[in-house]
């Protein structure tokens, strides 16, 4: 079985990544859920398992392309994917007064970067050009969120490339910038023999060229979009509207949009939340449960609760139900994972702290850094010694930073236990809950930050809340589970 995070080949029965021990699953060829290693069939459609393999390459069944005589050429399947094309304004110019290995030294950093961003989200490279990338999201791995992965990708390149930016100016050099456009469409995507060792996934339809004309219509520095992967990201990030453009192959004009930074939205709850819910109806078990370890806590017998149930059930649901009645007296904290945050650490966390310490999206590092030495401060000022742990979780930088040459094992035990106590004495201010949400998604890093809180609240005023998907098995002591079929 192949593993979806590092592409090792693991033997049929291992339940774990040999390589990376990321935790094995079966990939319906139907419908694309995520099954245990021991199902035959999928939980999800009833479709027979294991008929294809689960590798980037087939992740489901090859339809066969027809050819004018009828034969059958190339397998391929069609899919909904995202497409991102990606370049270097004025390479040409810049490698034109410029020795090939001089201007390789400065275009093949900037390569990498955007390589490295487009992969961190999950994108699969179609091709690398000399100053350019074409990559794909939604294929040949599948995930639901792929819009979403693609322009995090596109924000990362920017912020990489203005980085790097800055570094060749204070080397006199003129600083480079790149263009990003993204669209999402259907496309038929066929893998072709080009060697002996070597195939190449690539993907047909007018969806990517017209990713590649929105490229071109970027300025240098930002990212246009399309109206239908507007309609699938809006509220996730801050849009801009650029009115309507006639591109080049395309018969009518289009609405194009410029994306500006992360919006305020980070689930799909959150969006539903936003246009209107349907009424709640039942769970009273689970809410009854969830309001007695609320009254527990708050007489300090602090409580760990996890909602486990199936995608889809209303895990979320629960807790935002929750959350709305036990507003009073307390003070309620969010994280919420996403399925690429195993490649950002401490990134629920970082959510977490943002709302506790009133940090905005637009605030830079000097306003970061006044709301986090106020609130800890304000808190206890026995306290101080944790502010360097935190500045360093925001990419803060002082002068002189006691962190740089600290062991990273010891760095990430201090800044967990800087976590720890900040919860630990707001708790004495007020009763806390604390929530987590899908933690089959998380980060190691926040993993060790739950399993430290699970040891820590037993004598706190601090509800800790978690849910997560029954196959997952967090390694968190003995929480109290609700009801699995109805959380």
């Amino acid at each position: 079985m192949r593993c979806s995070k590092c592409g090792f080949d693991n033997p049929s029965e291992m339940k774990f990544c040999g390589q990376c021990t990321t935790q094995l699953a079966l990939v319906c060829p139907k419908c694309h859920f995520e099954n245990p290693p021991s199902f035959k069939f999928c939980g999800q459609c009833t479709a027979a398992l294991g008929l294809y393999p689960a590798s980037p390459q087939s992740a489901n069944p090859p339809i066969p392309i027809p050819q004018a005589d009828g034969s059958a050429a190339v397998d391929g399947e069609r899919k909904t994917v995202t497409a991102l094309f990606a370049d270097i304004k004025g390479s040409m110019e810049l490698m034109e007064d410029l020795d090939p290995e001089e201007a390789r030294a400065i275009v093949d950093p900037a390569l990498k970067l955007m390589i490295d961003a487009a992969r961190r989200y999950g994108g699969y490279i179609v091709q690398s050009t000399g100053d350019g990338i074409f990559a794909l999201f939604g294929a040949p791995v599948a995930h639901e969120d792929h819009p979403q992965r693609a322009l995090y990708a596109a924000l990362r390149m920017q912020e990489e490339m203005r980085r790097y930016g800055d570094r060749m100016r204070t080397q006199g050099q003129t600083p480079l910038q790149v263009r990003v456009g993204v669209n999402t469409g259907e496309v038929v995507v066929r893998s072709i023999q080009t060697g002996a060792d070597h195939t190449e996934y690539t993907p047909i339809g007018h969806s990517t060229g017209l990713a590649a004309r929105l490229q071109t219509l970027a300025t240098p520095g930002t990212t246009m979009i399309s109206g239908s992967t507007r309609r699938l990201v809006e509220g996730f990030f801050q849009l801009k509207s650029c009115g309507p453009a006639r591109l080049k192959g395309v018969t009518e004009q289009i609405e194009i949009y410029e994306v500006t930074g992360p919006g305020p939205l980070r689930t799909r709850l959150q969006r539903a939340a936003a246009r209107g819910l349907t009424r709640f109806v039942g769970r009273e078990h689970e809410m009854e449960a969830l309001k007695r370890g609320l009254e527990r806590s708050k007489t300090g017998h602090g409580q760990v609760m996890a909602a486990v149930a199936d995608p889809g059930v209303g895990k979320s649901r629960l807790f935002y139900e929750f959350k709305a009645l036990s507003h009073s007296g307390c003070m309620v904290l969010e994280a919420y994972s996403v399925s690429h945050g195993k490649a950002s650490a401490y990134l629920p966390v970082i959510e977490l702290l943002r709302e506790y310490f009133e940090i905005g999206g637009d605030d830079d590092d000097r306003k970061r850094r006044e709301r986090i030495l106020g609130k800890v401060l304000g808190l206890d000022r026995t306290l101080e010694e944790t502010l360097p742990y935190f500045y360093s979780l925001y990419g803060i930088v002082e002068a002189a930073d006691p962190l740089v040459r600290m062991d990273p094992q010891i760095k990430r035990r201090r800044t967990l236990e800087a976590i720890k106590r900040v919860l630990l004495r707001e708790s004495l201010n007020q009763p806390l809950v604390v929530m987590f949400e899908d933690l089959h998604w998380i980060d190691s890093e926040t993993q060790a930050l739950i399993n430290l809180l699970v040891d820590a609240i037993t004598n706190s005023r601090i509800l800790l809340l978690v849910n997560y998907r029954p196959r997952v098995s967090p390694r968190m002591g003995q929480p109290h589970a609700l009801h699995s079929t109805a959380a």
